[in-house]
């Protein structure tokens, strides 16, 4: 991946949702933003706010012409519709990244998008070592105050590379700062996910991460 276009993949990396919305439209060719929100259950004011930014990026393309075919738009059911909306489609640009983005090339596009970002990496740390843990401990353990973590974790969950832990008790084995054996979830819970694990893994073979 060329440098100008690994730029572009760190830029949509800061949110996961423009991800979703390329590959979504990898599968769908050409679609619009009521469809885009359907399938990718993203809030249809923020898909609009999303392909504005994909837009202009550059990765993203209006489509042009008063009717489509079904050929084209792929999530169309009738063989020619009426163009009542703004359709999308991936540019050249974008469908070339969504071909070269393997797992290797999205861990060290998360991996230039944090190395310089001690606090991100602080939290990682943190989430690495606690495996699943609310906001105060986070503060706790890093020595800030709630009202700075807070902001933080929910912009490394933004990424995709923190994740809120959903189950209701979270065990021992999956909670490791406190010695209870099991603990009722009355706050959010963060940890990372699958991709922020291999991130994380990856940071510490790299030595950008105590191991």
């Amino acid at each position: 991946m060329d440098e100008e276009l690994k730029q572009k993949l760190i830029e949509i990396l800061k949110d996961k949702r423009m991800l979703e919305i390329l590959k979504h439209l990898k599968k769908a060719n050409v679609d619009y933003g009521k469809s885009i929100m359907l399938n990718t259950k993203i809030p249809i004011q923020e898909v609009v706010d999303l392909l504005d930014k994909l837009e202009k990026i550059g990765l993203i393309e209006r489509v042009h012409g008063a009717t489509l075919k079904n050929t084209e738009a792929k999530f169309k059911l009738s063989k020619e519709v009426h163009k009542h909306h703004t359709y999308y489609r991936l540019t050249r640009e974008g469908d070339h990244l969504l071909r070269q983005l393997d797992e290797n090339t999205l861990i060290e596009g998360y991996i230039e998008l944090v190395k310089n970002d001690q606090f991100a990496l602080d939290i990682l740390r943190i989430a690495d070592e606690v495996n699943a843990d609310h906001a105060l401990t986070y503060a706790k353990l890093l020595h800030k105050t709630l009202e700075e973590v807070t902001p933080k974790l929910e912009e490394l969950e933004m990424t995709g590379l923190i994740e809120e832990k959903n189950a209701k008790i979270i065990k021992f084995i999956d909670r490791r700062s406190k010695p209870k054996k099991e603990t009722r979830t009355h706050h959010k819970y963060y940890g990372l996910s699958r991709i922020g694990e291999l991130v994380v893994r990856e940071l510490k073979r790299k030595g950008i991460l105590p191991k």
